[in-house]
């Protein structure tokens, strides 16, 4: 019977005990962290799925169906990294590379090679989000490559990103791979 009771004492011991402080809400985001969110998940997903395939799968390329002059996935993958590597320097204002639409200059040929030049690409990228403000986003960029203006310029590349992803994901899983990300 004493069970009312010894409910009563706890409930009123817990309110004169004095309450957590309330949690200070997070800072607002800055810019390159509002932009860096997306881009650093689309980053880990495209090298995860880059590393997943095996070396000897580098050459894949789909043959059936509507795939016609397709590049291989290890072509692909390059074809990321110099497309990266163009932005990142065009928001630099510095020279891009050429014809990136078959890999461009860098002579990367293996796996590593390429993944190599795939984390060198998504660096320049990193460093170049980082430079991004709120007063700079809106500044005219001359260069081949989409993007009229910074703000352009990085959601372009993030685009180009997940449309390279998409069509890996496809690759991966005609070699029986389940991407990373789906794991």
């Amino acid at each position: 019977m004493n069970t009312p009771l010894h409910t009563l004492a706890v409930v009123v011991l817990l309110a004169a005990l004095p309450a957590p402080a309330r949690q200070q809400p997070s800072p607002a985001k800055t810019i390159p962290d509002s932009i860096n969110y997306m881009w650093k998940m689309v980053e880990s997903d495209f090298t995860s799925l880059a590393e997943a395939m095996p070396e000897d799968k580098w050459n894949f390329k789909p043959t059936q169906g509507a795939f016609i002059d397709v590049r291989t996935f290890g072509e692909q993958v390059k074809h990321v990294a110099c497309a990266n590597e163009a932005w990142a320097k065009k928001l630099r204002g510095e020279k891009s590379p050429e014809r990136c639409d078959t890999g461009g200059s860098s002579p990367a040929k293996t796996k590593s090679e390429i993944l190599a030049y795939l984390y060198e690409s998504f660096g320049m990228m990193d460093g170049e989000i980082a430079k991004s403000k709120l007063d700079n986003l809106m500044a005219p960029m001359k260069g081949p490559y989409a993007g009229d203006n910074r703000l352009e310029v990085l959601n372009s590349a993030l685009w180009h990103i997940s449309d390279h992803y998409g069509q890996l994901v496809e690759y991966v899983r005609m070699n029986g791979i389940v991407p990373p990300a789906s794991r």
